[in-house]
């Protein structure tokens, strides 16, 4: 017996490598120290990839360990020789998990086919080396770009079944026994509540067509709200086509099998209006019971005129011919299933920002800080006058100057970026 735990939501860390430091270096050969610069750019960090795999059935993979950090770019190197692109992780999921962000709960993506790969967060691009800052009037510019860095994410992987059919209903009313007999899939089968504690899944061949089903296990009153297994498994239905409501007709467990079908009924509404508005069959399995064939006709007498009853006594394997045609007619009607949109208005940031904020504290002096400032703070050579020509051309394009005067910045005030302070004039 399989005894692995079932892992189908879990949480990750997730980072893009840093962009290498471009570098900065000159030629030199004997009696002629100084020849051109000669710094080579720094490699760009990796990325971070999802990849749909049909043959993982769940996210145990990722129980344990939680974090995934790409490798950062190498620094650029002397001889105008770049720095080696860091290496890209890949999260290998089943096709149909859902990558939410954890901390505004946005959809990111929904991996949805098999081989399907996609770009959760690109690598940090790597920095110039200063051998790329020669113009006509620059020959020996004597500074480097450093590479771009990132920031760490924590993301949300949710694993959603993908089915043509989910069957639904109470524990041990033969939904397992059933998805046997009309599939490959042996799926654990007892004579006791929650047998089955994952969801189960089966290719069912009619003719030359096939359609997939699955069993979803823990439906009991309250499982909208927790109770049972289903808080944790309604979602694999969520993108099921259609349901098959298996009722155990016989009502031996001194349940009645109409009440088992207005409260199962119940407890979909309560989780998702989609949900309840899916079509369904009803399965009324166990008909070979004593009291099945009363429990029978007074179903069809309230709900024969709305939904497709089909008697079985899946343990025998009666019935069941008929109801994969019943399903197999039904889905030809049917939409195909569809991919879960991605939040249009959410994208998941690199941490190249180049926002900035201002504050003034309590000596007056007024303080920037933000990602343009850490940019500038990486990238500028405070005693080189080509760097500092540069410091100066971004603060002004980026509206800073009109920035500190809006925030009452006046000529001779203090002004303090990174480490440095400086005397504001306009």
């Amino acid at each position: 017996m399989d005894n692995k735990p079932f892992t189908d939501k879990v949480r990750v860390t997730v980072k893009a490598g840093n962009g290498g430091d471009g570098m900065n270096s000159f030629k030199a050969y004997k009696g002629k120290p100084a020849c051109g610069p000669d710094g080579g750019d720094g490699g760009d960090g990796g990325s971070v990839f999802i990849l749909a795999d049909r043959n993982m059935h769940d996210l145990l993979a990722y129980r344990f360990t939680s974090k995934y950090f790409a490798e950062n770019g190498e620094r650029g190197g002397s001889n105008l020789c770049s720095g080696k692109r860091g290496g890209d992780v890949i999260l290998k999921v089943p096709c149909g998990t859902l990558v939410r962000d954890f901390e505004t709960g946005k959809i990111v993506c929904d991996v949805f086919e098999h081989g399907e790969k996609i770009c959760l967060l690109e690598g940090g691009r790597g920095g110039k080396g200063n051998a790329r800052f020669t113009t006509a009037r620059r020959h020996a510019p004597n500074f480097a770009q450093k590479g771009t860095l990132t920031k760490p994410h924590i993301l949300i992987l949710e694993m959603k079944v993908i089915a043509d059919v989910g069957l639904v209903g109470f524990p041990n009313v033969g939904k397992s026994t059933l998805l046997s007999k009309i599939s490959a899939a042996k799926p654990k089968i007892a004579d006791y509540h929650f047998t089955t504690l994952s969801p189960n899944l089966g290719v069912v061949q009619y003719y030359d067509d096939t359609f997939v089903a699955a069993d979803i296990p823990g439906l009991i009153e309250g499982a909208a709200q927790g109770a049972g297994l289903g808080h944790d498994f309604l979602r694999h239905i969520e993108r099921t086509r259609m349901l098959v409501h298996v009722l155990d007709m016989s009502g031996m467990e001194g349940r009645d099998p109409l009440d088992d079908f207005e409260k199962i009924n119940a407890e979909l509404r309560a989780y998702s209006e989609k949900l309840a508005s899916l079509p369904m069959l009803v399965a009324a399995n166990k008909c070979d019971c004593f009291g099945a064939e009363e429990n029978l006709k007074r179903f069809r007498k309230k709900y024969g005129k709305k939904y497709d009853i089909l008697p079985l006594a899946a343990l025998k394997g009666e019935g069941t011919d008929a109801l994969v045609k019943a399903c197999f007619e039904r889905l030809k009607t049917l939409p195909s299933q569809e991919r879960i949109p991605a939040d249009e208005d959410f994208l998941l940031e690199d941490g190249s920002d180049l926002d900035f904020e201002i504050y003034r504290d309590e000596n007056g002096a007024y303080t920037l800080v933000g990602g343009l400032i850490d940019m500038l703070c990486r990238n500028v050579v405070m005693n080189n006058p080509d760097s500092m020509s540069y410091f100066q051309r971004v603060l002004k394009k980026r509206g800073v100057f009109r920035a500190l005067s809006e925030a009452g910045c006046k000529d001779g005030d203090t002004v303090v970026i990174g480490e440095t302070e400086f005397e504001f004039y306009q």
